[in-house]
């Protein structure tokens, strides 16, 4: 009974899901020679409702991806780097080495099928384990987020929103610094300079009069 219903059925929505799901995942990868690529990258338009509801499917979904990520680094150890059948490929494959690679990324494989059980699409479930995994890698939590959008929809008005995964067109606030204001001169420096001012004044002052009563002579 829980989530919302959005006038559809339980069969309905699993699929308008899954296939919004994977909408979202695979526009993370742009192809760069398209001329119809997503100028926004990792990011799909939808009502705020079903952007809502969209958001813990797929963070569950990276959450699966990221959990299989250390498995994967330990099959790399036992991995081999021979092409598939090989001599030795072959070889390696009848080895013991083989046997714990195997046992070592038997638990990533049972995480993508769930992933693909989820998704029903190769292509999203390899951007995700590929590409979304390692990037979330050092994140705890909280890999999407949804801003809603002024415009409606046309035709029924319907609030508009988009999801994206962070870290995609992130703004970084910087905090403005207050003007920084010089330390008031002490007394004795203040005392110096008048002074100072005033000796420089006195003998300017002289030099004038002098160089007037030598004019009057003249």
């Amino acid at each position: 009974m829980r989530g919302r219903k959005l006038g559809r059925n339980a069969s309905h929505r699993k699929a308008m899901f899954r296939n919004m799901a994977c909408s979202l995942i695979c526009s993370v990868r742009v192809d760069d020679e398209d001329e119809n690529r997503q100028k926004n990258p990792g990011r799909i338009v939808t009502t705020l409702p079903k952007a809502k509801e969209l958001r813990p499917i797929v963070e569950k979904l990276i959450t699966l991806a990221k959990k299989a990520q250390p498995h994967l680094v330990k099959a790399q150890e036992f991995a081999t780097d021979a092409e598939r059948n090989s001599s030795e490929w072959k070889t390696w494959r009848e080895s013991e080495q083989w046997n714990k690679w195997n046992q070592a990324i038997a638990p990533a494989v049972t995480l993508r099928r769930r992933a693909f059980s989820k998704l029903r699409d190769k292509k999203a479930v390899d951007v995700l384990f590929d590409e979304i995994a390692e990037k979330f890698e050092d994140r705890p939590g909280g890999y999407t987020r949804v801003i809603k959008l002024a415009e409606v929809r046309l035709g029924d008005a319907g609030k508009q929103a988009f999801i994206e995964f962070v870290g995609e067109n992130d703004r970084v606030k910087t905090k403005r610094q207050a003007p920084v204001v010089a330390d008031d001169e002490t007394e004795e420096e203040v005392a110096e300079e008048t002074a100072t001012d005033s000796e420089e004044t006195a003998e300017a002052t002289e030099t004038e009069s002098s160089e007037e009563k030598s004019t009057e002579e003249s």
